[in-house]
């Protein structure tokens, strides 16, 4: 499986895990963050939240991250997949894994990546509350 996707299905933390592992025996440190869809946002109710991209420059702008990440921190690996799909709460819609030789920079890079996905990568959101649908503004 590739590093770096955008997919409408699920995603299995222990297979994305199980793969950055397999790439070096160098790391002794991993970090992970996985974002979730919430049933309450800004004062409401959510029932469902869509993600939509923006055809292949998501991904591009994922891998430029990625690359960016693998550059700047003292990192070995990383891994970014980010569903565009209908989800309810609980379901899972983003994952970073990042593997270094120590846990600083792992999470350092883990809390960058996901920081930067939210502000430069064009996928945006749409709830579906009481009161109907609606795009959401960018969260920090």
């Amino acid at each position: 499986m590739d590093a770096v996707r955008i997919q409408e299905s699920d995603f299995s933390i222990e297979q994305e895990v199980d793969a950055l592992r397999s790439g070096s025996r160098r790391i002794g440190g991993i970090a992970t963050f996985m974002g979730c869809a919430r049933d309450f946002s800004e004062g409401r109710d959510v029932y469902s939240i869509r993600f939509e991209q923006y055809a292949d420059m998501a991904e591009k702008a994922m891998r430029t991250l990625r690359d960016e990440a693998m550059d700047r921190f003292d990192i070995i690996e990383t891994r970014i997949i980010h569903r565009v799909a209908t989800v309810h709460a609980g379901d899972r819609i983003v994952l970073i894994v990042v593997g270094a030789e120590h846990r600083g920079p792992a999470f350092d890079a883990c809390r960058w990546i996901i920081d930067e996905l939210k502000r430069r990568v064009p996928i945006w959101k749409k709830e579906t509350t009481p009161d109907g649908e609606s795009w959401v503004s960018a969260h920090p």
